[in-house]
């Protein structure tokens, strides 16, 4: 039985020849019929394989573009379903593609250690140490004093016990979060004493709304939570980003837990990390519109959007402005600016790409017309008149 697998060690990739040697075992295969389904693998993989001078980059624009059209082109809320609100459809393909900094629904999936998922209490414990928290949303009022010169802020005492708050770790907040501003405890909340630069009633309003966006709790950018379970494991669904201070928090478990922004991933777990990104988030998005379209194309953009360390989008001041070629440049968008900026510098376009042996009318390096032929002719000879 070793042999036969031995026989295709060069002709198959290792994974697949150790997925069929697993099936076999469990289904209790003969040699023959190992043997049988091996030769229809090997079918199947090379009828699978890429011919030399295939248009890749231009199938996989067709593969996309044409599923697309089906899309929904909303963002949308599933109702009666509970979950953080997310772009989907076709906005979000675009949003990743571009590479937008900032997606328009930031969102993170947060998955914790085994100890802290034994119970539902602590998991919504655990989700409300992430959850943002500012002083506004435990306060009932905040007033203007204009003899004092001071912000009254009057607390919510059903809030502070729902939510388990300390006062003095709220005054201690409040004392390094509001610099050059005098902050003492009364028997309803705070004062909040303005310096004498913003005495006046312009900055008293000033330091209310800064008062009121202090955040007392939790890790900023997340401004709701949602503990749910998926595929078997708890998830607490963040509407809101912060990678960097998220993995600073004992409970989380840091290789699982993922963000729906493709910047924040690059610059905090590394371009690969990227990469991966961009190839679920893509995946996701086809998944749930019910597109079936081959990993492969999602792999190939992932890698050209990253492959220079930087997360680039398929935009003209990303990939498609960056091309080697002056004309393949200026076919894209704004062509006289490329074809000046070339001329200045002297650029030397070797018409390698499609698009530039289109515009000179000439054979295009795909398919056939990739190898260059060379042809011998033999000279006949000529003899001597009689």
């Amino acid at each position: 039985m070793v042999d036969i697998y031995l026989k295709y060690k060069d002709e198959l990739p290792g994974k697949i020849i150790e997925d069929v040697k697993k099936e076999a075992e469990i289904n209790k295969l003969t040699s023959a019929e190992v043997k049988k389904v091996l030769e229809e693998v090997k079918h199947e993989y090379v009828n699978s394989l890429i011919s030399p001078g295939e248009s890749v980059g231009i199938i996989t624009a067709e593969s996309f573009g044409e599923p697309g059209t089906q899309m929904t082109l909303n963002v949308f809320h599933m109702a009666g379903v509970a979950e953080v609100q997310v772009t989907r459809g076709l906005p979000r393909l675009i949003e990743i593609f571009d590479a937008r900094k900032e997606p328009s629904t930031p969102s993170m999936n947060v998955y914790l250690k085994s100890e802290y998922t034994k119970d539902e209490k602590t998991i919504r414990k655990v989700a409300s140490f992430i959850k943002q928290m500012t002083l506004q949303e435990i306060s009932s009022e905040f007033s203007l004093n204009m003899m004092k010169a001071a912000v009254e802020v009057t607390l919510n005492s059903k809030k502070l016990r729902d939510f388990g708050f300390k006062k003095a770790d709220i005054l201690e907040t409040l004392k390094v979060k509001l610099k050059d501003v005098n902050v003492k405890e009364c028997t309803k909340g705070f004062v909040l004493e303005s310096s004498k630069e913003e005495g006046d009633l312009t900055g008293l309003y000033r330091l209310r709304q800064k008062a009121k966006e202090v955040i007392v709790r939790g890790i900023s950018g997340i401004t709701q939570v949602l503990p749910t379970k998926k595929d078997g494991k708890y998830v607490i669904q963040c509407a809101g980003t912060n990678l960097k201070e998220v993995f600073k928090l004992k409970e989380i478990e840091p290789k699982s837990t993922v963000s729906n922004n493709l910047f924040e991933i690059a610059s905090i777990l590394g371009i690969e990390a990227a990469k991966q990104a961009i190839m679920n988030e893509c995946l996701a998005v086809l998944e749930n519109q019910g597109l079936d379209i081959d990993i492969r194309h999602v792999m190939f953009l992932s890698e050209l959007m990253t492959h220079t360390g930087n997360v680039k989008g398929i935009t003209r001041g990303g990939i498609s402005g960056e091309k080697e070629s002056v004309l393949a440049r200026a076919s894209f968008e704004t062509p006289i600016k490329h074809i000046v900026d070339a001329s200045i510098t002297g650029e030397v376009d070797k018409i390698r790409s499609v698009i530039e042996n289109v515009m000179i009318n000439q054979p295009i390096p795909m398919g056939t017309g990739l190898p260059g032929l060379v042809a011998q002719i033999k000279k006949e000879k000529v003899g001597k008149k009689k």
